[in-house]
């Protein structure tokens, strides 16, 4: 690959004044290093970003954004890159910055139950923060060892518990972020709206839109008193999506129920050695959590369910540390694709429950139909599925047979009365939809609230909104 290693001329324009506000280990222009940050997690995609920038607090972001926009440069947030829908993309070129710098933990709240955290701050970290306190950051997306928060409020990430205790936006309770023009706004605080809207709420989930998150209040929750957790062994993978129903459908909402297949299983044996059941056609991961009597009366429900619905094996996690390990298997599941393939794309679409069945099938079909190998891990409880494509990214033939599969698979979830992601965002990769799950009167207000924003577009051009298509001439 050929990369130019000059400057554009609107970049070496502002170089000197970037250079005023930060040090010169805070801009990276060398262009080697600058492929490290030509993708994220959505490696089907790839656009090069002429500098790479990391402030190490809101004021310095705030002035490089003044002279970004004086500059009418366009500029995209990255936090640890581990979007998986393209939303760190520097589509065009123009300054990435990134906030992984800036990553204290401010405060820990432990009477009001809430946390301030800069929006660099690893989730995983502050879990490990609160470790003696008796409190938690409930949000726990599969990436939490690595993800930001900041990262987790643009997607509005989710994770295995997200079936009983929500997503981020659950979870936020105020925001400091910083608009394309430079002005350092709060929204919400300790104790949540501060005004009539809720303005926090609507910034988690825009993708870097509307701004850049700097800081985020967040909401802690206690640790439950007891936890019940299984692992459950079926034959079939129709089995276990059938049993996923029955439970929620006895009224029992558990705190995480994820499935893995077959695939899945031997992938992470193969690399991990965990000791998982790899002849079974998938496995479930069911945890209850709560009062010790609740626990007890619910996974005791759960068993009957799962054996009444063909379980062959229940194994109980009776320790922290079985539990911990059991979680361990189910956290590194895309890591273990790593040995078997050179890339692959995870999709993250969201069907009802009730449809998840004819789903799975239908994936199985569309690998057979493109002659790809597609694994199964998902959040089984709130239909939020994510078939992961194996492929070589070296290979032109097998992006196009992959970027047509996921096609395909989306299209369905729409038709199941779905939608196209549950937490992963739009990005780049995803875009054409919004048009096919929203009207234009819909898409049109969108753009109006992005307006309000980010007038003039220049923060994460290309990402979540489509532009308006012009009528027809003639």
């Amino acid at each position: 690959m050929s990369v130019s290693t000059e400057c554009s001329p609107v970049i070496s324009r502002i170089l000197p004044e970037l250079e005023q506000v930060l040090q010169p280990g805070q801009i990276l222009r060398d262009v080697v290093e600058r492929l490290v940050y030509e993708s994220d997690g959505y490696m089907v995609e790839r656009s090069l970003p002429d500098l790479v920038l990391f402030p190490r607090s809101p004021q310095e972001l705030s002035a490089v954004l003044r002279i970004c926009h004086r500059a009418q440069v366009p500029v995209v947030p990255r936090g640890a890159g581990t979007s998986l829908a393209g939303g760190c993309l520097a589509l065009g070129g123009g300054v990435m910055i990134c906030l992984s710098r800036m990553h204290t933990i401010h405060e820990i709240n432990l009477v009001d139950r809430y946390a301030v955290v800069d929006a660099g701050v690893v989730n995983g970290r502050l879990n490990q923060a609160l470790v003696g306190t008796g409190l938690h950051f409930a949000p726990d997306p599969s990436s939490a060892g690595a993800s930001t928060i900041g990262g987790n409020v643009a997607t509005n990430a989710g994770g295995p518990h997200t079936l009983k205790y929500g997503v981020t936006s659950n979870h936020v309770l105020g925001l400091e972020i910083v608009l394309p023009e430079g002005t350092i706004v709060q929204l919400g605080g300790p104790q949540g709206m501060t005004g009539e809207w809720d303005l926090a709420g609507l910034f988690t989930g825009s993708e870097g839109t509307l701004g850049f998150c700097t800081k985020a209040i967040v909401r802690l929750e206690p640790n439950p008193e007891s936890w019940q957790t299984r692992l459950a062994i079926f034959e079939t993978l129709d089995d276990a999506v059938r049993v996923v129903s029955e439970i929620i459908g006895a009224g029992i909402i558990p705190a995480a129920l994820e499935l893995m297949d077959q695939g899945m299983l031997r992938a992470i044996e193969d690399r991990y050695h965990h000791g998982m059941p790899i002849d079974a056609g998938a496995v479930l991961i069911i945890e209850v959590d709560g009062p010790a009597c609740a626990t007890t009366e619910e996974i005791a429900r759960v068993d009957e369910i799962c054996t009444a619905g063909g379980c062959r094996e229940i194994r109980k996690a009776t320790t922290p540390r079985e539990r911990d390990a059991l979680w361990k298997c189910r956290k590194q599941a895309f890591g273990a694709i790593g040995k078997i393939s050179t890339s692959f794309c995870t999709q993250d679409g969201v069907v009802p429950r009730t449809r998840l069945p004819e789903l799975l099938r239908f994936v199985l079909e569309v690998a057979e139909k493109y002659q790809l190998l597609i694994f199964n891990v998902f959040h089984a409880g709130d239909g939020n599925i994510h078939p992961i494509l194996l492929f070589d990214e070296r290979n032109p033939e097998q992006i196009q047979r992959v970027l047509a599969a996921s096609g395909e698979i989306l299209e369905k979830c729409l038709e199941f009365g779905g939608t196209v992601t549950g937490e992963h965002g739009i990005g780049v990769e995803k875009i054409e939809f919004m048009s096919k799950m929203f009207t234009e009167a819909d898409l049109e207000l969108f753009r109006q609230i992005r307006e309000v924003f980010n007038p003039h577009g220049e923060v994460s051009r290309g990402k979540l909104i489509p532009e308006e298509v012009p009528p027809p001439t003639g």
